[in-house]
């Protein structure tokens, strides 16, 4: 494995028109890369296909990628290996994007071009969790759900890094294994329905015990714990 020395050097020379150094970086991430794919074998896309989709985010992020985001790397390539994956199989129908996601991504863009009009500088991952009381993974997930290209998807005019997405530029401080989790366990719980998704927020978000959640539901504590366990069970297929 390259070091981040090694790796922001092959970068550099990969950005210059290096294939070799691109090359470099693909052979050094392999591993990367198939770790992510796995978490979406089993959804309609063949292995083959998902690990080229999973290679051409991971050349995004050797093009998009600055030094100044002050982020390893591979933190930086895992949100655009799985955006790519993930535009791929929303645009085929495999993933159904929830109304509260819209709209929050909605609002999440309004934020960002609202700010870019006032300050001329697009707000990161850390300061849009912070003006809408959310973790920085909802607004990677939200952001990498949404459908508006011409203002999340899209460059601007006059840009210095013309050809650079504005969702690519938003630099997040999450380690690469817990932003993979992160999202992928958002995914599983926005597809459940509505009953199992209060019992899965209100046990492992909330501290409640089987007990309290029974009586908030209506329930026996046994038909709580049957229904987790079963919850459980689908997230391990899943994830």
């Amino acid at each position: 494995m390259l070091n981040q020395e090694e790796t922001i050097e092959y970068l550099r020379q990969a950005k210059a028109g290096d294939e070799k150094a691109k090359e470099a970086l693909l052979v050094n991430n392999t591993n990367l890369i198939k770790s992510i794919v796995k978490r979406f074998l089993g959804k309609g896309v063949d292995y083959d296909d998902l690990y080229q989709l999973g290679c051409l985010g991971f050349i995004k992020a050797i093009k998009n990628f600055d030094e100044k985001y002050d982020v390893m790397f591979s933190t930086y390539a895992v949100p655009m290996i799985i955006g790519e994956i993930k535009r791929f199989m929303r645009d085929d129908g495999a993933i159904k994007v929830s109304r509260a996601i819209k709209v929050l991504a909605g609002k999440i863009n309004r934020f960002i071009e609202e700010q870019r009009t006032l300050t001329g500088i697009t707000p990161g991952i850390d300061e849009i969790a912070e003006h809408f009381s959310i973790e920085r993974a909802d607004v990677v997930f939200a952001i990498d759900s949404s459908r508006y290209p011409l203002s999340l998807n899209g460059s601007d005019e006059g840009d210095e890094d013309e050809g650079t997405e504005l969702i690519d530029r938003i630099p997040s401080s999450d380690t690469q294994d817990d932003l993979v989790d992160r999202i992928m366990l958002k995914t599983f719980i926005e597809k459940l329905p509505e009953r199992d998704r209060k019992i899965i927020i209100m046990r492992y978000f909330r501290d409640k015990t089987q007990s309290e959640i029974a009586a908030e539901l209506g329930v026996s504590q046994v038909q709580v714990s049957r229904l987790e366990n079963k919850i459980l069970q689908k997230m391990k297929n899943f994830l």
